[in-house]
């Protein structure tokens, strides 16, 4: 299918040529319905600009707060589970919301460019080994330690977003050491 131009990728909704017009090949069907195209589902810059902030919101303030609900039943008796089931799932929403802004097949690419591979990797893995030491290995200071290693990792890869943030803290951590 293809897709009508938009500001922000050029490409073009299906049923309509290059020049928005119906194309030659396919009739120009009406959609009244409410649901996305597979084109706004694969590419959230076809959903208008409010949508997309507004889901995107809502992804990130529900990754802080489980995030938080999670830190916070750390400290119940047996919250080890609770906190690395929330804090891993606020991290995974946290991360999605930004599929909202970019789109998840652009999102899905940049995190797998060659400045971000080793973080992302480390960061997925994370995620996983923190919910199997908590869950099914009943491992607390692994589930702990995997917990902090989520949080080191995803602090790497959203430096990567910003232009020699990575170098300055290299920086800042080699003089402290030194």
């Amino acid at each position: 299918a293809r897709c009508v131009p938009t500001p922000c990728d050029g490409r073009q909704r299906p049923g309509t040529s290059a020049h928005g017009g119906p194309a030659a090949a396919l009739p120009a069907r009406e959609t009244t319905s409410t649901q996305p195209t597979s084109c706004q589902v694969l590419d959230a810059s076809t959903l208008s600009f409010n949508t997309r902030l507004k889901w995107f919101a809502i992804c990130f303030v529900s990754g802080v707060f489980f995030s938080l609900l999670g830190t916070g039943l750390l400290w119940l008796p047996g919250g080890i589970k609770l906190f690395a089931v929330f804090y891993t799932l606020g991290n995974i929403a946290a991360l999605a919301s930004t599929c909202f802004l970019m789109g998840p097949v652009k999102q899905l690419k940049k995190m797998f460019e060659t400045t971000r591979l080793f973080a992302t990797v480390i960061m997925l893995l994370c995620f996983v080994f923190t919910l199997c030491a908590a869950l099914w290995w009943h491992k607390r200071a692994l589930a702990l330690l995997f917990c902090i290693l989520q949080f080191l990792s995803m602090t790497w890869y959203s430096l990567s977003y910003i232009p020699y943030a990575r170098d300055a803290v290299i920086k800042c951590c080699s003089s402290l050491l030194s």
